[in-house]
C-alpha cells in the first residue's frame, strides 16, 4: 500500500518496497546512503528476492557534499538496463526522496518512462523523542532482511 505522492514520486512503506522488489522483477533497489552508512549500519539484504542492491552516494561523509554524478552514477550503474520501476532508499527517506526526484527528470529528460519511488521511513527510520533512529520505524525495525556490508 503506497503512502501516497510527494512532488511527483510516490513513496511506499518499506514493507511495501520489498513486496514489489519480490513481485515485480523489473525494479531496481538504490541505497543512496554513504559508503560509511553502509559498512557501520549495514544494507537491506535482497539476495534471497534474486536481487542486488545498487550503491550510489548521493552525498558524501563527511561533508555530506552532494554527489555531482549521482545521475551519471546511476545510469552507470543499470548498465543499459532501465527497469520499470527504482525504489529509493536512504537513513529516514529524505535524501532518497531528492534522489528519485533527480533520477525520474534526468530520465524524463532522457525520453525513458520509469516510476522512480521513494521508501518512506528508510533504512534506520525516524528520530524518537529520545533523539534516536531505529525505535520507530524503518526497513531494520519492520524485521525486513538486512545485513552488515
Amino acid at each position: 500500500m503506497s503512502l501516497g505522492l510527494v512532488s511527483d514520486i510516490l513513496e511506499v512503506s518499506p514493507q511495501d518496497a520489498w513486496d514489489i522488489l519480490k513481485n515485480e522483477s523489473n525494479t531496481k533497489l538504490i541505497d543512496v546512503r554513504t559508503r560509511a552508512e553502509w559498512g557501520f549500519v549495514g544494507v537491506a539484504d535482497i539476495r534471497a528476492l534474486s536481487q542486488e542492491t545498487i550503491y550510489v552516494e548521493w552525498a558524501s561523509y563527511p561533508s555530506m557534499s552532494a554527489n555531482p554524478h549521482f545521475g551519471k552514477e546511476v545510469l552507470e550503474a543499470l548498465d543499459g538496463d532501465i527497469p520499470d520501476r527504482l525504489l529509493f532508499i536512504c537513513r529516514s527517506g529524505v535524501r532518497s526522496l531528492h534522489a528519485a526526484k533527480a533520477v525520474a527528470r534526468l530520465l524524463s529528460d532522457c525520453g525513458k518512462s520509469v516510476q522512480c519511488i521513494n521508501v518512506a521511513e528508510g533504512f534506520e527510520g525516524d528520530l524518537n523523542s529520545e533523539g534516536q533512529r531505529g525505535q520507530l520505524n524503518g526497513w531494520k525495525l519492520r524485521g525486513l532482511a538486512w545485513r552488515q556490508s
